[in-house]
């Protein structure tokens, strides 16, 4: 259903970055690049995570309750993940760990201060 999420970002080169290293261990690659907007996926068909500077020229700012949440295949990838967030200079949010029965996530958020979680099921 969901075809792709965009975040803003004041720093194009800085989040580029950061994303690349971060979905790369996820599997993503660069599917789009324009300059401006960037977006990775894990292949054809597949659900991208993209960063843009903003269309009406004004500064990026964060969304208050919007956090994006990125799925992963155990629980050592989601350590791994949160790892490489916080080693790639994201804040801490929440470290990786259970939260509930079957739900287990690390929360950070990125160089411009959207949120993000990595979790798995199961």
């Amino acid at each position: 259903m969901i075809g792709y999420v965009t975040l803003g970002t004041n720093d194009m080169a800085r989040a580029a970055k950061f994303y690349d290293a971060l979905l790369g261990m996820l599997g993503a690659k660069r599917a789009m690049d324009m300059g401006t907007f960037i977006a990775w996926a894990t292949g054809p068909g597949q659900p991208m995570l993209s960063v843009t500077k903003p269309f009406d020229g004004k500064a990026a700012t964060i969304g208050n309750g919007v956090m994006v949440a990125l799925a992963v295949d155990s629980k050592a990838k989601v350590d791994a993940v949160y790892k490489k967030a916080m080693e790639l200079g994201a804040k801490d949010e929440g470290p990786a760990g259970p939260r509930g029965d079957n739900f287990y996530a690390g929360y950070f958020r990125d160089l411009d201060g959207n949120k993000l979680n990595v979790f798995f099921m199961g």
